[in-house]
């Protein structure tokens, strides 16, 4: 069947092309009985616009996505970042344009920022759920007005969200769980690390960690769960106090990117190598405690590839009407000192610029 176009609503309507446009894109310079006869018969009709033809036809963006990511902490965002600008470009024919309100650090200020965008005319929005108890009441309201949210990295499952972008949490911490219960003997006591618990991905690797622990170390048990708040210098307070206590601790599961203050305590200590620690994700800091032993494995969340799934999502959809999952699950990859040189983070050489738009 042939794709009805603007023409043929021009011809039953009898009007000009021009005025069909501003009748649909609500423009001035038609009366107002025209521009309800033209949009009754685009209705009539089922009419549906060539968004893409649309784009490559003007100079000003036809979608724009709104994006609320941390700043802190910089190794993991910046690269869910780069993936975000790195998708955009790939699909800027169909004249995207990215509109970013970031928050210093995960939970804080987030509401106010969402507000922000969601007064600016978006279609999509991105963004990290910090505290989805206080962020579900402005998602379910940006989803009332026909703005698709995306949450990426960490999800508001309660909410009406279109979806969310990562790695399972539960899975992510059954992983570690499983690794650190394989490397420990026997009645092992471990600690956890983890940002906050009011954050759901915090949250859930905590429980798939603390579930899967104790299946594949017989008798091991998790001795105290830190929350650090993503903070360099309270996790490393944090954690050092943790060594004092606990003489006896012989792994640590660091659930967030917030990995190099508990590496230092562990080093101050004189216990690297002797206390295995599990981390999360990769970054180029970290390699030397891969090096020397401290880090025994990493859990990594492809946070490039979570940025760039978060965008063609919404991209899929508004150009494409191609529906939304409720989930869109990464599988994480383990990271050993064996093919540590084979992900992206330390192949990369030099800071990417792909992030200057946010």
């Amino acid at each position: 069947m042939k794709k009805i176009g603007i023409h043929e609503i021009a011809k039953l309507a009898q009007v000009s092309i021009g005025t069909v446009d501003r009748a649909l894109h609500n423009r001035e310079g038609i009366s107002a009985k025209t521009r309800q006869r033209v949009l009754a018969i685009a209705r009539d009709i089922d009419y549906k616009p060539n968004l893409a033809a649309r784009a490559l036809s003007r100079s000003e963006p036809i979608a724009r996505i709104g994006v609320c990511i941390p700043r802190e902490i910089q190794f993991f965002y910046d690269q869910v970042r780069q993936g975000i600008v790195a998708e955009t470009r790939s699909h800027e024919h169909f004249g995207i344009d990215l509109i970013s309100r970031p928050i210093d650090r995960l939970g804080t200020g987030e509401c106010e920022k969402v507000e922000e965008l969601l007064a600016m005319d978006i279609q999509g929005l991105i963004l990290t759920p910090g505290n989805p108890l206080k962020m579900s009441p402005v998602i379910d309201a940006a989803e009332k007005k026909g703005i698709r949210v995306i949450c990426v990295t960490t999800d508001a499952p309660e909410s009406r969200r279109s979806s969310v972008v990562c790695v399972n949490p539960q899975i992510n911490g059954r992983i570690a769980g499983e690794l650190l219960g394989r490397f420990l003997a026997p009645r092992s006591r471990v600690a956890i690390v983890t940002g906050t618990l009011k954050t759901e991905d915090h949250l859930q690797k905590v429980h798939g960690f603390s579930e899967a622990f104790p299946r594949m170390c017989k008798a091991g048990e998790v001795v105290e769960v830190l929350e650090g708040h993503d903070d360099e210098d309270e996790t490393f307070v944090k954690c050092s106090r943790l060594l004092e206590r606990r003489t006896k601790l012989a792994g640590i599961y660091v659930s967030t990117a917030n990995c190099l203050p508990v590496c230092r305590a562990v080093a101050v200590k004189g216990l690297a190598g002797k206390i295995k620690v599990i981390t999360t994700d990769l970054f180029r800091q970290m390699v030397p405690y891969f090096e020397k032993g401290t880090i025994a494995a990493s859990i990594y969340q492809r946070p490039y590839i979570q940025g760039r799934r978060s965008v063609r999502l919404i991209v899929e959809h508004i150009f494409n009407e191609k529906p939304i999952p409720a989930h869109y699950f990464l599988n994480p990859g383990i990271v050993l000192l064996s093919n540590l040189q084979l992900f992206r983070e330390v192949q990369l050489r030099e800071p990417s610029h792909g992030s200057e738009l946010l």
